[in-house]
């Protein structure tokens, strides 16, 4: 089922997003009085085909991963006399520049009406109260207490852990202070933490920006009984199995699960005895713990889970949005989410954050069968984030794609004609080895992952 989800969630995905980006210069074009000759969604095969009144050819092909607007160009081919006015290289640059732009613009549109309706929708949320705080940590440090609820970080409210957590990938690979506001159980007044970061999660390729400033969130007791095991993993490989009771690890009684989570952490690539209750009787099993994550997140890893406990209506917050504060909402997030993805690329630049965070088609469409699974409002808000992205990406001033034409044509506006076609062809030979070679990093990422 899980499969079914991820193929129809990848195809639904790059087929909304695709369509709309290619909507946007289509849409465009023909208001500027450029023929459109083709419309396709996807490269390859034509598995379905159709013409307009105006003579466009509409096309659905074999393979889904991206598509194009041809239009009427004289650099591309001969064009009849009558004809030539509707050809894309005699319009105005100005004309061009807004045909160009058209398409990572139109993906920003539908980001935000994406989030609009998930604000509207609402979500439930899980009120950010730290559970444990590590002892020598930089929230340690910073005077942070169990029990507290994070209410904003570096100004920014945040109404629960995935809002907390999208801060704290903002300031990654940076130095500075990181403000952190916090307010007790029943009061009214927010007191702020300064931690002091210093290259903060340089270069890690799995940062877990919450766990490595010493955190952790409240969560209900859960007993620790196992109802889930990884095939591959130490438990099963020690001979664990579903129904267990964990009594003791070395010696020291386990009541909760979570004393399990941080025993294993800290104990990567040693070998533990587990006391454990099997049907009524109790058995000593040796476990050689492995170790799993990078840097700041990395810790032992034991592969076995419990079932999710209940959470009281008191640590529940639902989040929801009417429709003017919805589209307020949504312009806000898509801004933000702009910004970010613009910020991380600049640090994979720079060497601040590791290309292995750089995700290709394996992982989206992981994530996309995940969120499909998942609901509505997740399958949406996963279709927003895509959408900035493509955006975001198309408008890198890089020839072949959107933003180095955008360029091309920018410097033809400044300097009152066009770059000579040789500087042009560099440009794009440049342009085509640069996404070749991320596309590449990003499919070898991918494939370390699995």
């Amino acid at each position: 089922m899980s499969a079914l989800y991820m193929i129809v969630g990848t195809l639904v995905a790059l087929g909304v997003l695709v369509t709309f980006h290619e909507f946007g210069h289509f849409w465009v074009a023909r208001r500027c009085g450029v023929k459109v000759l083709r419309f396709s969604v996807g490269f390859g095969t034509p598995l379905l085909r159709w013409h307009d009144r105006q003579g466009t050819e509409f096309v659905v092909a074999a393979i889904p991963l991206g598509g194009y607007v041809k239009m009427l160009d004289e650099r591309e081919g001969d064009v009849p006399a009558s004809m030539a006015e509707q050809s894309f290289n005699r319009k105005p640059v100005l004309k061009r520049i807004a045909i160009v732009a058209a398409g990572p613009i139109a993906n920003f549109l539908l980001a935000i009406v994406f989030f609009w309706c998930v604000a509207m929708l609402g979500s439930q949320q899980i009120r950010p109260v730290i559970g444990t705080v590590e002892p020598g940590s930089l929230a340690a440090h910073a005077g942070l207490n169990v029990g507290e609820e994070i209410v904003s970080i570096d100004g920014k409210p945040t109404n629960g852990w995935s809002a907390v957590n999208l801060q704290l990938v903002r300031r990654l690979g940076e130095s500075g202070t990181l403000r952190v506001g916090v307010r007790n159980e029943g009061a009214s007044v927010e007191q702020t933490r300064e931690i002091k970061l210093e290259q903060w999660l340089k270069g890690a390729e799995e940062p877990d920006p919450i766990q490595s400033l010493g955190l952790r969130p409240w969560r209900p007791a859960l007993v620790p009984v196992l109802a889930e095991l990884d095939p591959k993993g130490p438990a099963a490989a020690a001979g664990l199995k579903t129904g267990d009771r964990l009594v003791a690890l070395d010696g020291v009684s386990l009541n909760d699960w979570q004393q399990v989570v941080e025993a294993v952490r800290s104990r990567a690539d040693t070998r533990v005895q587990l006391r454990v209750e099997r049907d009524g009787a109790l058995i000593e099993l040796p476990v050689a713990l492995a170790h799993k994550g990078e840097g700041a997140a990395a810790g032992g890893y034991l592969g076995a889970g419990v079932k999710g406990g209940e959470w009281p209506a008191s640590m529940l917050r639902e989040v929801r949005y009417g429709p003017l504060e919805g589209l307020s909402e949504g312009l806000a997030r898509t801004w933000n989410m702009s910004v970010l993805t613009l910020e991380s690329l600049k640090k994979m630049l720079f060497g601040e954050l590791s290309v292995k965070n750089l995700s290709g088609p394996i992982t989206i469409a992981k994530v996309a069968g995940a969120s499909a699974q998942s609901g509505l409002g997740d399958f949406l808000n996963f279709l927003a984030y895509l959408s900035i992205s493509l955006g975001v990406l198309n408008l890198l001033p890089i020839p072949v794609l959107d933003g180095g034409h955008l360029l091309f044509y920018l410097i033809e506006w400044v300097r009152g004609r066009p770059l000579p076609d040789r500087v042009q062809g560099w440009g794009v030979q440049i342009g085509i080895s640069l996404v070749i070679g991320v596309m590449l990093l990003a499919l070898i990422n991918d494939l370390g992952r699995l």
